[in-house]
């Protein structure tokens, strides 16, 4: 069994780099939380942009780096989808908090807290996986947190499911609908980008094990 930290060596800068994506990821599921527990007068965009501006600045330093680099920390394929699913998540993030700002009157007492909760949670299992990856994360830790990022997802589907629910049988305003469902798919797909977040990384911890 090969160990990544011996085959990989000047590619360690990698590892580095994604922890610190993962890390702005979750900073912005953190924002979601506080956002949605302040007062509409008081809301503020502002750790949103700065999430997304920070993710943006990791994304584009992980793509130079991979021209650059000769030897990297994984298989190039495999830092690349990892940096995409995480860049992805913290700009999902921004354009929900964005709408959901602009349209707050509008959507009474829907409870997105409980489900920001969960993209929260599936953040800090995403965040741990890629912090493991440098120390040669074994199979079995890979598998038990891969397991719990798919169980989040599976809740937080459930969740999102009963929104729709509730949505088809007591909405009659047809524009507070699509807004409701646009929302709702953007917390799904929120939810989807840290799963296939945690496929890649226990993808490349099968591989190399």
């Amino acid at each position: 069994m090969f160990s990544l930290q011996t085959i990989f060596g000047k590619g360690d800068k990698f590892y580095g780099l994604l922890e610190s994506s993962a890390a702005a990821a979750r900073e912005s599921t953190r924002a979601l939380i506080e956002l949605l527990d302040t007062a509409p007068a008081q809301r503020s965009l502002e750790k949103f942009k700065l999430a997304r501006q920070r993710e943006k600045a990791l994304a584009a330093q992980i793509s130079q780096e991979l021209v650059n680099t000769f030897v990297t920390a994984l298989e190039r394929e495999d830092i690349d989808a990892l940096s995409s699913a995480l860049y992805k998540i913290p700009k999902i993030v921004e354009k929900f908090a964005e709408r959901y700002t602009l349209a707050s009157e509008r959507l009474g007492d829907v409870d997105f807290a409980s489900r920001a909760q969960m993209l929260e949670r599936a953040c800090e299992v995403i965040e741990q996986m890629v912090g493991l990856l440098r120390q040669g994360m074994n199979i079995d830790t890979s598998k038990a947190l891969n397991d719990k990022m798919q169980a989040i997802e599976a809740e937080a589907d459930r969740l999102i499911l009963e929104l729709y629910r509730d949505a088809y049988a007591r909405e009659t305003d047809p524009m507070r609908y699509l807004i409701l469902k646009d929302l709702f798919e953007l917390l799904e797909k929120a939810i989807d980008r840290c799963r296939d977040a945690g496929n890649v990384v226990h993808q490349v911890v099968l591989k190399n094990s």
